[in-house]
């Protein structure tokens, strides 16, 4: 490829994606071949003759595509995030180095962990439905104190760290779960590590960062709830998938929950990222969730900020550039 520009295909393109990925390409001079599409079996054939492949969340790699990847010469797979769940690691073994963005602003989704917070404790997104009609009651609009309640957060990793000190900065008491607990940040932070359970029948809040991993499944489930404090707030901003959807819906209906904000969800490939306003929602459980006065459902957009988009974009670049100088590949992810 001497004399030509080092080609990526790059899957699931956006507008924002296409503008921040040319900015930074001016470092790169990479020749970024975009496709609006989300990678999968049927237009896998778009990678032939491109080493590198940009995908994102959404994008379905499992092995059947592992192999259609190998077979067109593709050797490095860049995801500009930092979930890998949508990657068959083990097919990808041995043949696709597989590189990712482990974090891009952790201040990003941070902030908007408590933006979800404080929208649905102060009901502010009903006050603005309501006064944009001319409606400036404000029944049934009464929140909560945030000071001397308490949180409880489930994973102790860098966005939560910030999510905990600014809830800390609120004078709330905070919980923590984590499997590799880190006692001297507890005690810098001001914070306690305990079991689940504790968590559960304790906290006023639950917020969820732990990674999607199997023993993390539907961590949040009929059974979990049952142990929690009624009226109970429910926090996601990690993965879909730690919510079983239909329990969470009866907990709302039953008022043990009082609110819920979530910013992904488990089917979330069909709907996020797409505008379908002149479509029906197919999904049941979707439907019922967005027709709760007491849940925001938002469309992955936690890290959607100027600062996270540039990181991942440089990053990513970054990463497939390593891998085209035979560097060593500091954001690998491996089986």
């Amino acid at each position: 490829m001497t004399n030509m520009k080092y080609p990526i295909a790059f899957f699931g393109a956006k507008p924002y994606d296409i503008a921040s990925f040319n900015h930074l390409n001016e470092k790169y001079d990479f020749d970024i071949r975009y496709f609006k599409g989300n990678l999968n079996i049927n237009n896998v054939v778009l990678t032939k003759g491109v080493e590198a492949v940009c995908i994102f969340v959404n994008d379905c790699v499992d092995a059947a595509v592992i192999d259609a990847l190998a077979e067109n010469g593709v050797k490095i797979l860049a995801l500009r995030c930092a979930g890998f769940n949508n990657v068959d690691l083990a097919a990808a073994k041995g043949r696709i180095n597989v590189v990712r963005v482990p974090a891009y602003s952790p201040h990003a989704v941070a902030e908007y962990t408590l933006a979800l917070i404080l929208t649905l404790n102060r009901k502010i997104h009903r006050a603005h439905w309501r006064t944009r009609d001319g409606n400036f009651s404000l029944n049934g609009l009464v929140g909560f104190d945030l000071n001397g309640k308490t949180a409880g957060i489930i994973g102790t990793g860098k966005i939560a760290r910030i999510v905990i000190n600014i809830l800390r900065g609120f004078g709330m008491t905070v919980l923590a779960n984590d499997l590799y607990p880190d006692h001297e940040f507890a005690k810098a932070a001001g914070i306690r590590y305990t079991t689940l359970d504790e968590i559960y029948k304790e906290s006023d809040i639950i917020s969820l960062h732990c990674p999607l991993t199997p023993e993390t499944h539907y961590i949040i489930n009929e059974e979990s709830i049952a142990k929690m404090k009624p009226g109970v707030m429910i926090i996601n901003t990690g993965r879909g998938a730690l919510i079983n959807t239909p329990d969470l819906i009866k907990g709302l209906k039953t008022g043990k929950i009082s609110s819920a904000g979530l910013d992904v969800y488990e089917e979330e490939s069909e709907y996020f990222f797409e505008d379908i306003s002149d479509q029906i929602i197919s999904d049941d459980v979707l439907a019922r969730l967005l027709s709760f006065n007491n849940v925001i459902v938002t469309s992955h957009q936690a890290f959607f900020t100027n600062e996270a988009m540039h990181n991942i974009a440089d990053t990513t670049l970054g990463n497939i550039k390593a891998f085209m100088e035979k560097r060593p590949l500091e954001n690998e992810v491996k089986a």
